[in-house]
């Protein structure tokens, strides 16, 4: 019973503590992330300050650190609370420890008090030789054994019970230690956070006095932006074109080849049949007018083709495509079983592609973009990601490279996955060239300098519509 009730109370407060260091470490991966990313920033906007060129970034970076060192205060806020309810946890089983050990300490008193009052031989000698039997006498030899083990293990789970109780309150004076801990921390962050906003409040300040000049950086970077959105169209489009070519070329090869087998079929059977009819010497004239049969829809005609040529199915070794995906709608250029296998792998890889670039911080976001305190407004095909310039940019899926130099003074790389294309803006170099295969994490070039003057690049993701794709939901998590 004893035993019973300890392995039960042990099990109780382990798994209490498993689950609570799970959750914390959960926390503490949480925070040193975001400490991680609030490094980077406090790095890249020293860096955007050294540069003379005001620019929206610097803007956009604080409003980054803001965000990031609000997300940091939750998560201490939420560390606070666990450590709370840790400490509330180990207060109550340390209660419940010394509620089981005081009754444990009675129990084991009665037990000392009666073995006491029953000491002596007589005793004993008498409770054996009242027996009825043999066996009723071997019965409670066996029970004096086991009453006498009761007792060693009621005295060894007292001293278990004690040891697990001083553990317990040394993990609750931890426990309170790292709260009082965690509370400085987030009182420094606090801190931290009303010193980033008024940091931002002073930014804002200055480029409201700078508006004219943020605005005709912004229309320069829109009238580049649609520019470059052109290119890439006329650069999709051609791909679709050639891709319909290819198809085109391929069908009428596989109607050609399909005509010449069954003229090649229709001579081997009149053949046949002028072979089997000499051999038989048949003297019989040739059926001509009302009762001749009339001429097959196969029937190979003057111009080289025939009345009802094969059509193109599924199957086709023209199309190449599996009878298994009828469902799907194609796009040209999933007409190749290579083609196809790109945009697969590509769909299949939504929200674990690699990210273009290493420790890049992303500044502009998807879509129309406004600054908190300004009336600044901006457009983006893609993401914009901070890093230094030189940096090394990463092609994020196989595919083939089908642009590789420069649009509106700007170098950029377009690589087509199957009906898929990912665009690299605002290279300094290029690596590839037109038509070359890569891989995931071929090196496409160096990162280089936008118009604002800061170091970094811009990321897309288009369809065969040309329509710009969110990358955000595609990259994988860092």
């Amino acid at each position: 019973m004893f035993k019973k009730t300890f392995f039960v109370l042990v099990v109780l407060l382990m798994g209490g503590l498993v689950a609570n260091a799970q959750n914390r470490e959960d926390l503490q991966k949480q925070k040193q992330s975001i400490e991680k990313e609030l490094a980077e920033l406090n790095k890249l906007y020293r860096e955007t300050q050294k540069n003379t060129k005001t620019s929206v970034k610097q803007l956009a970076i604080i409003k980054r650190k803001i965000n990031a060192r609000e997300a940091l205060v939750n998560s201490i806020n939420r560390e606070v609370k666990q450590l709370d309810e840790t400490i509330y946890l180990n207060e109550r089983d340390i209660y419940r420890l010394r509620k089981e050990l005081d009754t444990l300490k009675v129990k084991y008193a009665k037990s000392i008090v009666f073995a006491y009052k029953n000491r002596s031989s007589y005793a004993y000698l008498n409770f054996l030789f009242s027996a009825g039997s043999f066996n009723d006498a071997m019965k409670r030899v066996t029970y004096l054994k086991s009453y006498r083990q009761n007792r060693e293990t009621q005295a060894n789970t007292i001293v278990k019970s004690e040891n697990l109780l001083q553990e317990k309150i040394g993990v609750l004076s931890n426990n309170k230690k790292e709260r009082l801990s965690t509370l400085e921390v987030q009182s420094k962050q606090l801190l931290d956070l009303q010193e980033d906003r008024k940091e931002q409040d002073q930014v804002v300040a200055q480029l409201k006095g700078k508006e004219k000049e943020l605005n005709k950086q912004i229309r320069d970077k829109e009238s580049q932006r649609q520019k470059v959105a052109v290119a890439i169209n006329a650069v999709i489009r051609r791909e679709i074109e050639e891709a319909k070519k290819r198809d085109e070329a391929k069908r009428l090869k596989a109607l050609e080849d399909a005509r010449k087998l069954k003229a090649a079929q229709d001579a081997a059977a009149a053949a046949a049949a002028l072979e089997k009819k000499n051999a038989a010497g048949s003297t019989a004239k040739p059926i001509t007018g009302a009762g001749a049969k009339p001429a097959t829809n196969n029937t190979v005609v003057a111009n080289g083709g025939s009345v009802n040529p094969p059509k193109p199915t599924l199957n086709d070794p023209a199309t190449g495509v599996s009878s298994a995906s009828k469902d799907r709608t194609y796009s040209p250029l999933e007409s190749t079983p290579e083609g196809m296998e790109m945009s697969l792998n590509f769909e299949n890889n939504r929200g674990r592609l690699p990210w273009p670039v290493s420790n890049g911080i992303v500044t502009v976001g998807f879509g129309t973009q406004s600054y908190a305190g300004t009336k600044l407004m901006q457009k983006s095909d893609g993401l914009e990601i901070a890093v230094p310039i030189g940096s090394a940019v990463r092609c994020v899926a196989d595919g083939e490279v089908v642009y590789a130099g420069e649009v509106a003074d700007e170098n950029i790389v377009l690589v087509k996955h199957g009906k898929y294309f990912t665009g690299y803006k605002n290279l300094s170099s290029v690596a590839v060239s037109r038509d070359q295969k890569v891989k995931a994490g071929t090196v496409l070039g160096k990162s280089g300098t936008s118009i604002d003057g800061e170091g970094g690049i811009l990321f897309m993701i288009m369809n065969d519509k040309s329509v710009a794709q969110n990358p955000t939901p595609w990259l994988r998590s860092k």
